[in-house]
Formats: structure tokens, sequence, C-alpha cells
């Protein structure tokens, strides 16, 4: 599997596009501080220090990192939870 990512207009955003489905049906999902999901993946992401919300939508999840995180850092985490769920 392999996994795309892309800039967004937002600097502290950063969209994770997948080769295959995360997320079933044509509802999308968010989390935001303190919340869960009944995605682990999404629960997984918010577990991460500079993470400040995560959202999904079918083959895709938009990361919002806090403002004293750098994408260096957080991206490489980023993908390897993705990894660890096979995309």
């Amino acid at each position: 599997m392999s996994v795309r990512t892309e800039p967004t207009p937002n600097p502290n955003a950063m969209k994770f596009t997948a080769d295959s489905l995360i997320f079933q049906g044509n509802n999308s999902v968010s989390v935001m501080p303190g919340q869960t999901s009944e995605h682990e993946i999404l629960n997984e992401l918010m577990q991460l220090d500079e993470v400040d919300n995560v959202f999904g939508f079918q083959n895709f999840i938009t990361v919002n990192k806090g403002f004293d995180a750098e994408w260096d850092i957080l991206t490489p985490k980023v993908e390897a939870i993705l990894t660890e769920f096979g995309f």
C-alpha cells in the first residue's frame, strides 16, 4: 500500500491519501481534542502530541498540527501509524 502526502491551503494541515478506502460510506469523521472515535486509526493519530485534530473521508485523512509542531517531525509519525493500519 502507499500513502501520498499533500499540503493543503492551511499550513497547519496536511492531507494523507491512501490508494484504498480507509473509511466506508459517504460520511466524514472528525476528532477534536478530548474526543474519541469509533475509528481506532483516528484515535491513535490524536495520541500524537503534535496533532491538534483530524478529519477523515473515504481514502484520506487530514491532520491538523499544533502551531509549534513541525511537519518534518510529525509526517513520519503519521505515516508510521497509517502503515501500521495497512495503508
